[in-house]
């Protein structure tokens, strides 16, 4: 069986990747299992300079996943080059994909500008969920016109395939693929975050110290599902699905939805192994299901 699939010119050994800012920089997990059992990484979003991140507590637990306010803490895009990667590099062979979140665009161009440097990285994935310091803090991908200005300038400076991760939490997510699409963008990623909070029944008030934060997790794969499925059929890019993926039975709906590549988020702060059992286990079930080629089903669930 066949579990390979050929995206940007390179072939991933199999269509699963470990989400971004749910696998740290990879090396982390390198005492746990061989990492090259791996499609690709996606390495933890990285911003121009070191960010510490929203204050404590950032995490509160739900019972079909978690709502998360990290902040995007990272130690900034020069470290992760010359520190990261390297580390990355001595436990895993193949090409990772850099994530790069920014409050404004000539951050987002000068992040990339720095990754374009990096032979470790093959692509870059944008993360446009970031909020917009000269729209008032609403997040670039909000807004399908600030969203094709950014991916329309950023593709003038990246030398590597873009990918424009989107949000959800939109009113047309077709709207925000094809205006990715317009501006240049290589492949849609989909789904970030939901908007969700919890509060503390004790002292009344919300858990995460912002308030609110994204929630992922098993309870938002019908959502992602949808919005991939809605997206394939919207635009001609390829597609990175991802949402609350946690067996190897998700990864084939989400391909047949529309989906070349898996990313799996949440499910691996659940359990670390999750990333391995899922591609393992995808062997059984290609046989359950007959499928001799992972590549032949994608898209396959539209008529």
């Amino acid at each position: 069986m066949n579990k390979e699939i050929k995206l940007f010119n390179h072939i991933f050994k199999n269509p699963i990747i470990p989400a971004s800012g749910c696998f740290g920089f990879g090396y982390e997990f390198s005492d746990l299992y061989d990492l090259n059992i791996l499609g690709s990484i996606a390495l933890k979003g990285t911003t121009l300079n070191a960010r510490y991140g929203n204050p404590l507590p950032r995490i509160a637990e739900c019972q079909a996943g978690l709502i998360n306010a990290i902040g995007l803490q990272n130690p900034g895009v020069f470290q992760v080059i010359n520190e990261e990667l390297p580390k990355l590099a001595k436990v895993y062979n193949d090409l990772v994909i850099a994530n790069v979140g920014g409050h404004s665009k000539e951050e987002y161009l000068a992040v990339v500008k720095e990754f374009n440097k990096a032979s470790k990285v093959l692509a870059i994935e944008l993360n446009i969920s970031c909020p917009n310091v000269k729209e008032g803090g609403m997040a670039f991908g909000q807004d399908p016109n600030v969203c094709y200005e950014l991916v329309k300038e950023v593709k003038k400076v990246c030398q590597k395939p873009l990918i424009a991760k989107l949000s959800p939490n939109v009113k047309d997510i077709r709207e925000m693929a094809i205006a990715c699409e317009n501006a240049g963008a290589d492949a849609i990623s989909l789904i970030n975050t939901l908007v969700g909070m919890r509060i503390d029944l004790k002292t009344r008030k919300p858990i995460i110290s912002v308030t609110k934060g994204g929630y992922s997790g098993p309870g938002v794969f019908p959502v992602a599902l949808n919005m991939v499925y809605q997206v394939y059929e919207a635009t001609k890019l390829p597609i990175i699905g991802m949402g609350g993926i946690t067996s190897a039975r998700d990864v084939i709906e989400m391909m047949l939805a529309g989906a070349s590549l898996c990313m799996v988020g949440a499910y691996n702060l659940v359990n670390p192994y999750a990333a391995k059992e899922i591609i393992f286990d995808l062997d059984n079930v290609m046989k359950e299901l007959k499928i001799t080629n992972l590549a032949d089903i994608i898209g396959k669930a539209h008529c």
